[in-house]
Order: structure tokens, then sequence, then C-alpha cells
């Protein structure tokens, strides 16, 4: 990664963080608490997938159309999230897949 991708990225980010910021307040509640949850549990893409762009878009749609953030999203917020990443590799994932590795394998963290 050239520094010229470093600055291209955070100009990205800044401008991501600008329309967020651009939100009514209960969509930008509601927002940063999908980013955390996603962090979490999310995909091992997700920092450079663009999911969380588009969950921008569509509260931005949303909230143009005068609609509540809970219209938008449903009432289970953790389960519209876990809808946006039902086909993508999480984290957990993959430390699920460490913890039921061979005995004696490199993925088995107990050593047994």
């Amino acid at each position: 990664m050239s520094i010229r991708d470093i600055i291209e990225g955070k100009k990205q980010w800044r401008a991501h963080t600008a329309r967020v910021k651009a939100l009514p307040p209960d969509y930008r509640i509601v927002y940063e608490e999908m980013r955390r949850y996603l962090f979490k549990v999310g995909p091992v893409e997700l920092a450079d997938g663009p999911l969380l762009t588009g969950i921008v878009d569509f509260f931005e749609e949303g909230a143009a159309a005068g609609k509540g953030v809970l219209e938008v999203t449903g009432p289970d917020v953790a389960a519209f999230c876990d809808g946006l990443i039902k086909d993508s590799p999480t984290y957990a994932d993959a430390y699920q897949r460490s913890v039921g590795a061979e005995p004696g394998t490199a993925g088995n963290a107990t050593g047994k």
C-alpha cells in the first residue's frame, strides 16, 4: 500500500463520516450502533467493502422519504445487520473454524 493509497483512504473515510454526521439524529445513533456491531461480528472485508457506504445511502433515502429509522431497518436492528452479512465470511466464522480444528494443528488454541 502506497502513501497515496493511505491518503486517498483517509479522504474517503472523512467524506463518509461527513455524510453520517449529516443524517438526522436517530439515524446517526442507529448507524453508530450498527457500525460497532458490524466491526465486532461483521464480515472480514468490512473495512474494504461497500457495506457501510451502502448503509449510509439507504439511510439517506429513508430520511429523505420522511421515514423513521426503525421504519427502514425494522424493530430488530441486530437482525437487520445479520441479514446484511448473512452470506459473508465473518471473524466469528474464522474463529469457530480455528477452534474446531484438529488437535495438534496450529488452529487449535488449547493444545489438546
